[in-house]
């Protein structure tokens, strides 16, 4: 017997993540590492308990078992709950059906219906898996109730300049939405989606069926179920949220995200301890710095043993560097080893690579950026001793010593 909800969350976590490219070759890009000790799924996660809501459906699908076995029972989140909780949901074979892989954000929704159904709730929250910000849900709830809305969406204004990168917004002056442009490439708006809707379940559920029946539907909230509610004339109202947000689907933004927590006027603030971020961590002894080590505007998680140079940095649990390594401007995830004498600039070094002594990966960015980027090095990847791997390079294959990437 479930009890009735009166808001339902479903979180979208089963993407491929393609443009963080070898960092999600073994992960779904919601179990990617960020900030030292959290995934990018705890934040969701944590704005969802944060806000109330303690039902959570968690629809995976690629690369999901590292991400299933982060999430287990919902207990760090407070989500290990008989009555509501976290649902992980990958695609199934339903009866007299084959069954297929989700077609898109929408079909994903309308595969659920059955587990919504379970919980027949008043409204339906849908998120992505792959953001970075504090949100309280209940305030926008709150407003999609208040606006007797059918559907209400999250938006950000954003610069002009950068508005055909989003879903784009046109309101009246009672910010009711009468205009949805999906990535226009000449946008009458800077108020752009941020991915997060709120939908009345009952009129939700009649778009999904209608757009299941649709033989040239793409199966997707942006392209095909909120352009038809418009068309139908809807009551469609966005809700303008100020704070910090971040879509970490690409390696500039990513690392952008992390430099960000250790910028005091960012806006992201993980040390507020009334809206906390809640994650499932490595237990770990205390980091330790050697004689020599020199650490500065850094974050440096348990397990860490520091023996060389650290700036501007961000250290998950488990890193070693050893004497006479620097690591700057860098983003160092579980397990990394840098040996002594090695020197890592403007660079994610993804789980338990190894770079070796003397070796130097990435480079500061020169005055002409226009070839130059962050270099990634991949998982378990092992870069020889004195191994030059430049900037802007993608490292997805052991490096000899001596050998340029």
């Amino acid at each position: 017997m479930y009890m009735k909800k009166e808001c339902v969350a479903m979180l979208l976590a089963g993407g491929q993540g393609s443009r963080l490219y070898a960092l999600t070759s073994h992960v779904a890009k919601p179990a990617v590492p960020f900030g030292g000790k959290y995934r990018i799924i705890d934040f969701p996660l944590s704005n969802c308990i944060n806000s109330g809501i303690d039902t959570v459906g968690v629809l995976t699908q690629y690369q999901p078992l590292e991400l299933n076995a982060y999430i287990g029972n919902g207990q760090p989140w407070d989500l290990d709950r008989s009555d509501g909780g976290v649902h992980v949901l990958p695609p199934y074979v339903r009866e007299g059906s084959y069954g297929t892989w989700y077609k898109g954000t929408a079909n994903a929704i309308y595969q659920n219906i059955g587990f919504l159904q379970l919980y027949d709730p008043e409204y339906v929250l849908i998120l992505s898996g792959d953001h970075i910000y504090k949100m309280d849900y209940a305030k926008m709830l709150k407003h999609h109730k208040e606006q007797n809305a059918a559907c209400t969406i999250s938006v950000l204004e954003v610069p002009l300049a950068e508005a055909s990168r989003f879903g784009i917004m046109s309101v009246d002056d009672e910010d009711m939405i009468f205009e949805f442009q999906e990535k226009p490439k000449e946008p009458k708006s800077n108020l752009a989606s941020m991915g997060i809707y709120i939908f009345t379940w009952s009129k939700l559920k009649e778009y999904l069926m209608a757009d299941e029946q649709s033989s040239d539907s793409t199966n997707d909230f942006g392209g095909d179920i909120i352009p038809a509610m418009l068309s139908a004339g809807e009551r469609m109202a966005a809700y303008r949220f100020q704070g910090y947000w971040k879509d970490v689907g690409t390696i500039n933004s990513l690392w952008d995200a992390n430099m960000d927590m250790l910028s005091p006027g960012s806006g992201i603030d993980l040390y507020d301890t009334s809206w906390p971020i809640f994650a499932r961590s490595a237990t770990k002894p205390p980091h330790f710095t050697g004689p020599d080590a020199r650490v500065s505007h850094s974050m440096v998680t348990g397990g860490c043993e520091v023996y060389g140079t650290v700036e501007n940095s961000v250290l998950f649990h488990s890193v070693t560097v050893e004497p006479g390594a620097q690591v700057r401007y860098s983003i160092l995830m579980p397990g990394t080893v840098v040996k002594a004498g090695a020197t890592v600039d403007y660079a994610i070094v993804a789980e338990n690579a190894v770079i070796g002594e003397k070796a130097s990966v990435g480079t500061p960015p020169p005055e002409d950026t226009e070839n130059w980027g962050i270099t990634v090095v991949a998982q378990e990847i092992e870069v020889g001793d004195g191994a030059v791997v430049p900037a802007n390079a993608m490292v997805t294959r052991n490096v000899k010593g001596g050998e340029a990437e």
